[in-house]
């Protein structure tokens, strides 16, 4: 594959951001959920440049991003909160994930959402695509997401 048309990997990035109080199998869960979403959400595969590496043998290994992926730390729901508003306020293309996308069934869940407050709600994580640069301006005093204990 020719990367010679691709634009500089840092122009770009995706960052998700992940409370620490929560357990790491519904953090794994919410990534998931959040990063299916922004790439459903914008919907511009071509401008997020996913890549089908090839191996030795021919086979296919699709769709890696061509720009990073950074997973930062939050301490609480509260800074993921502040986060999410600076990216509404940026315009930024993200998705979050909240305590109330956990219980029973879909429609379960977004009657549980409908029902709360956002001050009332408990982030587990929020995931942005966009200019590096902006993204730094809020997201640049967080840690990255490291877990060494087990839960």
């Amino acid at each position: 594959m020719d990367v010679s048309n691709l634009p500089d990997e840092h122009t770009y990035r995706f960052v998700a951001i992940l409370n620490k109080k929560i357990e790491t199998g519904k953090l794994l869960n919410a990534l998931g959920h959040m990063t299916a979403g922004l790439a459903g959400l914008v919907g511009k595969a071509d401008e997020m440049h996913f890549l089908d590496y090839k191996d030795k043998d021919d086979g296919s290994h699709p769709g890696i991003s061509h720009f990073p992926f950074i997973v930062l730390a939050a301490d609480n729901s509260d800074k993921i909160r502040t986060v999410r508003n600076e990216t509404i306020a940026h315009g930024i293309a993200f998705t979050d994930f909240t305590s109330t996308m956990t219980v029973g069934t879909s429609q379960q869940q977004l009657d549980t959402t409908e029902d709360s407050k956002e001050e009332d709600l408990e982030y587990y994580g929020i995931c942005l695509f966009g200019k590096t640069e902006v993204l730094k301006e809020f997201t640049g005093k967080l840690s990255l997401f490291r877990r060494y204990e087990t839960d």
